[in-house]
């Protein structure tokens, strides 16, 4: 089992953090082995089947409509995600997902959606995605050009791409957002539940990337959806998908975090079983140096990852600062950890089917997806020019 580690004795944490913890780990390590590996799209419904057989989607939406909590419990997403990505980055992806794809619900969508789309979710029956980015604008979101215009009184028209969709192909809504016009940039954009089956949407191509997973470009022309679909009032768009992301963000550290966990496994495991020199690769001073610097590593990025959840869930509005400062220190200390273990597993490390090798080419689109680390460097500069300001005031 790849362990947390004392993480779960630290004060951020509840009770019902490790019971989760420890039920998700048992349930992973007995049950994702055995679920498809080779056809992306199949292996990833059978993810999304299983979590929410085994009840761990729930997790992603509020307790009124079948969740475990309240409103949204962020520790509770970092450690499932922390958990599913040490053991199978598909897995954690899956779950991923159906929090990001659903969260605008949550925060904005009307009753009706609500009753709509989230018990399905919770179960596993329904597969969720979110439709933010376009080939010009990804980090930049006011930049968005697909717009929704009124078609009569009671439906908008949808025209326009979105790329690099996380379940483009095989989610069966999306949330999209959309510019409608009520202000220039940011201020003139409006989010929509899109049901996969509605005309005039269709998936443009779909898009192969270094560790698979299911993503596609997907067109509209002419897709006629009912203004009750909206999220939140016009032109919420922007402040939506923000909020959603001030969420989710966190967790992008928290797979980061499983993803170096299992690497220091993998190096661990290398460093006391490889035979050398009359020893074992550990007894080398420039091996301890490599794990040495990944616990390290992990722990800051453990350290980060768990206050901004923990900030969110004691009830800041928003976690800005927080959450930039995990995403980025996160993602970047994984992808070091994990290029040490595949330096300490040598020509193995780079063989096709070795868990290094994977763990390489999963950790890249992290510091990627949901703001890049460039972006999170502006926002915590950003924070703290803000900062310094007020207090000089």
């Amino acid at each position: 089992m790849i362990s947390l580690g004392d993480t779960l004795d630290w004060p951020f944490f509840e009770p019902h953090h490790r019971a989760h913890a420890d039920a998700l780990a048992a349930w992973a390590d007995a049950t994702l082995p055995a679920l498809p590996h080779d056809d992306v799209d199949a292996a990833c419904r059978a993810r999304v089947r299983a979590l929410g057989k085994a009840g761990f989607l729930r997790a992603c939406v509020p307790a009124a409509y079948g969740g475990l909590h309240p409103g949204f419990d962020v520790r509770t997403l970092c450690l499932t995600r922390e958990i599913l990505a040490a053991r199978d980055g598909l897995a954690d992806f899956a779950f991923a997902m159906q929090g990001l794809g659903t969260g605008s619900i949550t925060l904005a969508g009307s009753e009706a959606l609500k009753q709509r789309y989230l018990p399905a979710i919770a179960r596993g029956e329904s597969i969720a995605a979110f439709a933010l980015s376009e080939k010009e604008a990804g980090s930049d979101v006011a930049a968005l050009a697909t717009t929704a215009v009124p078609d009569g009184n009671d439906h908008v028209r949808i025209d326009g791409n979105k790329t690099w969709i996380s379940n483009g192909g095989i989610a069966d809504h999306y949330v999209v957002f959309a510019r409608t016009g009520e202000a220039p940039g940011a201020k003139g954009l409006s989010a929509f539940m899109v049901d996969a089956g509605t005309p005039g949407l269709s998936i443009a191509e779909r898009i192969e990337v270094i560790a698979p997973h299911p993503l596609a470009t997907l067109h509209f022309d002419g897709c006629r959806v009912p203004v009750a679909n909206r999220l939140g009032g016009p032109g919420d768009g922007f402040r939506i998908a923000m909020a959603t992301l001030d969420i989710f963000r966190s967790t992008v550290g928290a797979a980061a975090l499983g993803f170096a966990r299992r690497a220091q496994h993998e190096a661990l495991e290398r460093a006391t079983n490889r035979k050398l020199f009359g020893g074992v690769l550990g007894d080398l001073q420039l091996a301890q140096a490599a794990l040495a610097e990944n616990e390290a590593e992990i722990e800051a990025a453990a350290l980060l990852v768990y206050r901004a959840a923990w900030t969110k869930d004691r009830g800041a509005a928003r976690v800005t600062r927080e959450a930039a400062l995990a995403k980025m220190v996160a993602t970047e200390n994984a992808q070091r950890v994990i290029d040490r273990a595949l330096q300490l597993h040598g020509g193995l490390g780079v063989t096709k089917g070795v868990k290094v090798e994977e763990l390489y080419r999963e950790i890249r689109a992290l510091r990627i997806y949901e703001g890049a680390t460039d972006v999170q460097k502006i926002v915590i500069a950003r924070e703290a020019l803000k900062a310094h300001g007020s207090r000089k005031g």
